[in-house]
């Protein structure tokens, strides 16, 4: 299998990066998209050229730190996986692959495919957890939790952070992975002391960081790995207008 990457390549924060095209031949179906890279790298290795830097960590779905953009889409062509997921089965011969960074303010690119994404830390910072101490764990069943609301809070937990939501978005908006920390918590018992306080500072954070507002396609629905719903962003909405009120 023959193919034709244009892969963003970019020295450092402050540097000018540009488009650069590697034919690279010997590539299976059954490879992932990773491991195509990993080849492309062995062979500028032999060639004494730098390497293109790029993130992972699992390789197998679980931490999204692998994301990039391949023709236009977050994470590839496929809805709902992360680039780690993706095998060159889903390209042809002769293909020609568009690979770049995430494309927002808020993520800065470190180098090549490597965006800074701590802008994600400081929204978490800001109250996605819960300061009261219980000591000991208690014992699971000690506080009775309907099955749809202890559903509705893991749907939210799952929440890679993995960033396609922002890159999907026209506006760089963060609603998607902000809605999901604040409701996976503010559903919960455990959570419902500092709900208020929880939803206006990791809101205005999310402000500070300058991600962009959500208009409410749906593009971070689609791109998400975790299919979190948008119906997170409009209970957000709904508890930033409560914890106005009630603060």
């Amino acid at each position: 299998m023959k193919v034709t990457f244009k892969i963003w390549r970019q020295d450092g924060p402050h540097a000018q990066g540009n488009i650069r095209d590697y034919v690279v031949e010997g590539l299976n179906e059954d490879m992932s998209f990773l491991e195509a890279l990993d080849h492309l790298n062995e062979l500028l290795v032999l060639k004494n050229e730098k390497v293109i830097a790029y993130e992972y960590d699992c390789r197998e779905g679980i931490c999204g730190q692998c994301g990039v953009f391949i023709n236009g889409r977050a994470h590839g062509p496929h809805d709902n996986i992360t680039t780690c997921q993706l095998h060159m089965r889903s390209f042809n011969d002769g293909d020609t692959i568009v690979v770049e960074p995430w494309r927002a303010a808020s993520f800065p690119v470190v180098k090549d495919l490597i965006v800074d994404r701590s802008a994600f830390d400081r929204i978490i910072e800001q109250g996605a957890f819960i300061t009261a101490k219980t000591g000991t764990a208690p014992e699971a069943n000690s506080i009775p939790i309907s099955k749809e609301v202890a559903d509705r809070a893991m749907d939210a937990a799952a929440c890679i952070g993995c960033g396609a939501c922002v890159a999907a978005c026209k506006n760089s908006s963060a609603a998607l992975f902000t809605s999901a920390k604040i409701n996976h918590l503010n559903s919960l018992p455990q959570g419902k002391a500092e709900e208020h306080k929880r939803t206006a500072e990791m809101t205005f954070q999310m402000e500070m960081e300058g991600f962009g507002s959500c208009t409410f396609t749906g593009a971070c629905e689609v791109e998400c790995p975790e299919s979190i719903s948008i119906t997170n962003i409009a209970e957000m909405n709904a508890r930033i207008l409560k914890s106005k009120l009630l603060r």
